[in-house]
Order: C-alpha cells, then structure tokens, then sequence
C-alpha cells in the first residue's frame, strides 16, 4: 500500500513530465493532472516548458581589430522539447553557458571594437541568439529555446579603461571639428551660391538693358533712314549739326577776333569761370565785338 501510494504525482498546467522506464526513455510525455507511476520502475522528470529561464556571464575576448574587450551577456530561454531537455545533454544551463560563449567569442571577432561598445551592440546580440539557436538545435540537441540576447554591458578591460577614454575623448574632438568645419563649409558654400546668384541676376539685368538700348538704337536708324530716304539734304545737314553739337559739348572751345585780324585764343571754360556775368564777356576781348569759330 506504501509503495502504491507513493506512485501518485501531480503535473501542473505548464509542466509536463518526462518518463524514463529502467533509464529508458519513453516517448509519450504526461500531460497535466493527477498521475501515478511504479516507484523504482519509471522515473519521472517534472520540466516546466513555459517558464523563462535567465544565464548570465561576462567574459574578455579579442575584437576583428586586435583588441580586447569585456562583454557582459544575458541569454533567457525556455524548454521547448522536454524530452531533449532531460536526456540529451546532463547539465543544460552549463552546456547553454559554454555555448553561448562560444558563439560570443565568433561574433565579436567579426566586429571592431568600437562598434562592440557602441552602435552594433544590438546588431551583435541578434547575430549571438541566432547562430546560438543553430548551435543548440544541430550540435547539443538541447531542445531549448532562446528567447532573447542581451549584451548589457561591454567595454575594454579596467587595465586599460584611462587609456581607452583618451581615445574616446580624442574622437569626439575629431567629430566636433569636423562637425565644424562641415558647418563652415556650408557657410561658404551657402554664401558663395548667394553672391553667385546676384552676379547673375545682374548680368541679366544689364544683358537686358543693353538688348533694349541695341533695340532702340536700331529702330530709331530705322526712322532717321527713312526721313533721309524723304529728304536727304534736310537729314544729312541735321545729323552733321547734331554730332558737331555732341562733339562741342565736350571740347575746349576757342574765341578768335576775325575782323581785327588779332588771335586771341583763350579757353571759352576758363573765361567763364573767371567772369562774374555774361555781360563783361565783350570788355574781357578789347571792347570789341566777337564771333565764334572752330
């Protein structure tokens, strides 16, 4: 009666319980509910398939770039085939362990450091959780489930952590200057195009006032041709006169008393500035009368 009594078990809801009959293992597994097995006959391994399981280890390795660096993982998992689970591998979380370090140290030799510490972080935890997967399923046979990689924490050894953070600081001084000189750069440039265009916009401007003068130039050739085509003498004596009026305007001009026959040549701009009135102009040549010529 002790022996029968001892035989009933219990599996919970997200247990299911794995039987080994003389070490054998049977293939059906107990489901959830009251159960009962022949003591000393059957073994029976209660594994909960629904519980997360968490493994944790820090470990110092070389990056692709020849330096070392220590890397703190999470790995969390959960029993996905519980047979595999109990008979395949006799301690589960130190075989998880080793091979998740296995696979840490394959992934963080493909990256330099610097994106270890910094960027490609989360890229190198997929990278660890998916090759750790293959590595389960077609090497240990674990019949375990990663559920999620976490790299929480990884950076250089605390020999060197003074000599990484000058190289650190040194970076960031390079990204500000160049962050600087990017944005003076687009100064110059933004400047640059500015000024470049208002050299443009005045050169159409005077492109366009030079084409409307050309313009006005050759119409009114047109009009004075045809006036002349009217009345030769009449255009020709009025062009001559016209140009020796332009022509004047901008000459010294000379006063010569023909009827005395004495030539007084003196600047007409000279005697204007130095007389105060038309009126003194005949008083300033003798008295006499003048007369103008070229």
């Amino acid at each position: 009666m002790i022996w029968f009594a001892s035989g009933f078990y219990v599996v919970d809801q997200q247990e299911r319980g794995v039987v080994l009959r003389f070490g054998e293992l049977l293939e059906d597994l107990r489901e959830p509910g009251l159960k009962w097995r022949p003591r000393f006959i059957d073994e029976v391994v209660i594994v909960n398939f629904t519980q997360v399981n968490e493994v944790s280890q820090q470990s110092q390795m070389l990056t692709k770039d020849e330096n070392l660096v220590v890397v703190d993982i999470q790995v969390q998992y959960r029993v996905r085939e519980p047979q595999k689970y109990v008979v395949e591998i006799r301690n589960p979380e130190t075989s998880l362990a080793h091979a998740t370090e296995s696979t840490l140290r394959h992934v963080v030799g493909s990256f330099n450091m610097d994106g270890v510490i910094t960027e490609d972080r989360q890229l190198a935890a997929t990278l660890v959780q998916t090759r750790l997967q293959s590595l389960l399923d077609e090497k240990y046979l674990a019949g375990i489930e990663v559920s999620k990689v976490v790299i929480n924490n990884a950076g250089p050894p605390a020999q060197v952590q003074d000599a990484f953070d000058d190289v650190q600081r040194a970076k960031e001084d390079e990204n500000r200057f160049k962050n600087d000189a990017e944005a003076y750069r687009e100064t110059v440039v933004r400047n640059a195009s500015g000024e470049a265009e208002e050299i443009i916009a005045q050169a159409e401007g005077y492109k366009s006032q030079v084409v409307e003068r050309a313009r006005g130039e050759a119409d009114r050739f047109l009009a004075i041709l045809e006036e002349y085509q009217l009345a030769k003498e009449v255009t020709r004596d009025r062009l001559y006169i016209t140009a020796m009026e332009m022509v004047l305007q901008s000459a010294s001009k000379v006063l010569v008393d023909v009827d005395s026959g004495n030539f007084l040549v003196l600047p007409l701009e000279q005697l204007m500035r130095n007389s105060t009135s038309r009126q003194g102009l005949p008083s300033a040549l003798g008295g006499t009368s003048s007369q103008t010529s070229n």
